[in-house]
């Protein structure tokens, strides 16, 4: 009788272990399958969600704030989003339960690409043009905060609503002078068109004055307490995959190209090593490992972001960033 019971519980515990170990994870991105993507596939394809008991899918967006309501909903438990509109987005929906539990972009891609053959070398000169701005771009969503920080008359800027697909042809064509983006994104996306670097005009938003956090995995609250071991897994395994693609980024656009064959390999590892450099690499995430935010810079933001956007009620870093789900031993990327 106890044998048949010993039977009976390996079997189960198989069988539970096997239900472990197909644990689906659908993951929204914030963009399309684009050389900064390419981390969540080297994290497929070398086994690191697996080794989680996870099998992962992931599902392109269709901007930097596209993610949130997706996983506020529980529609998907897991995603990539901006974590400055998430602050917006909760204020507006409060009791939501979305929050962010990994930062991706220490230092956020946030950019205005304008043309110098147009006029566009500083700030300033913004004024008296048109400016191109796709409403779900998380750089456009932080431009408040650009022109307060410098002093731009917004009423001397026309601001034309264009679509992502759209936005750099524009731009190209001279039919705006700028436009709002990120900064890996438009730039590269201007050369494929022909623009030169030499006549594109990089104003990232991080070095005039926005004090901001970037790109965060977000996570669905109520998922993420129901689960909290799958989410620390899947954490640990998206680590995993930034390590390998700062050690090989060529190497992790392979992982790309399998999924979106039409990708330039050569222009998306070019894409995925500017994202490496200036938004995810910093001297900080040197020192302290990728994931974590720092109170003192995370309550500075809040405090740049109330200088332009009123919240309902008092902001609170606690809503907006929940370190506890982070691995304990510093996911260092070098």
């Amino acid at each position: 009788m106890f044998k048949r019971m010993l039977i009976a519980a390996t079997m189960f515990a198989a069988a539970a272990t096997q239900g472990w170990a197909q644990e689906k994870v659908p993951f929204a991105l914030d963009w399309k399958f684009e050389g900064p993507a390419a981390p969540y596939f080297v994290a497929i394809d070398k086994g690191y969600f697996e080794a989680e008991g996870l099998s992962v899918e992931i599902s392109e967006g269709a901007g930097s704030l596209d993610a949130i309501p997706k996983v506020a909903t529980g529609a998907f438990p897991v995603g990539f989003a901006d974590i400055n509109s998430l602050m917006r987005f909760l204020d507006q929906n409060p009791g939501a339960p979305v929050t962010a539990v990994m930062m991706i972009y220490d230092k956020p891609p946030f950019s205005v690409v304008g043309r110098k053959s147009l006029g566009i070398e500083a700030p300033k000169d913004l004024e008296g043009k048109v400016l191109g701005a796709p409403p779900p771009d998380g750089a456009w969503a932080q431009f408040p905060i650009f022109a307060a920080e410098n002093d731009l008359d917004m009423s001397k800027i026309t601001v034309e609503p264009v679509g992502f697909p759209t936005r750099e042809p524009m731009l190209a064509e001279g039919k705006v002078a700028a436009v709002t983006g990120f900064s890996f994104s438009s730039t590269l996306n201007l050369k494929r068109l022909g623009v030169p670097l030499e006549d594109q005009t990089v104003l990232l938003m991080s070095n005039y004055g926005v004090s901001l956090y970037g790109n965060a995995i977000i996570v669905n609250t109520d998922f993420a307490k129901a689960n909290p071991a799958l989410v620390t897994g899947f954490l640990k395994a998206v680590a995993m995959g930034w390590k390998d693609a700062v050690a090989d980024p060529a190497a992790a656009i392979e992982s790309l190209v399998k999924r979106n064959p039409a990708a330039d390999a050569a222009l998306e590892t070019e894409r995925l090593q500017m994202s490496i450099d200036a938004n995810v690499l910093t001297d900080y995430v040197k020192a302290n490992g990728i994931g974590s935010v720092d109170a003192d810079r995370m309550a500075k933001a809040i405090e740049q972001t109330k200088s332009v956007y009123e919240f309902k009620t008092e902001p609170d870093a606690s809503l907006y960033f929940d370190a506890s789900y982070l691995p304990s031993d510093g996911m260092m990327l070098q």
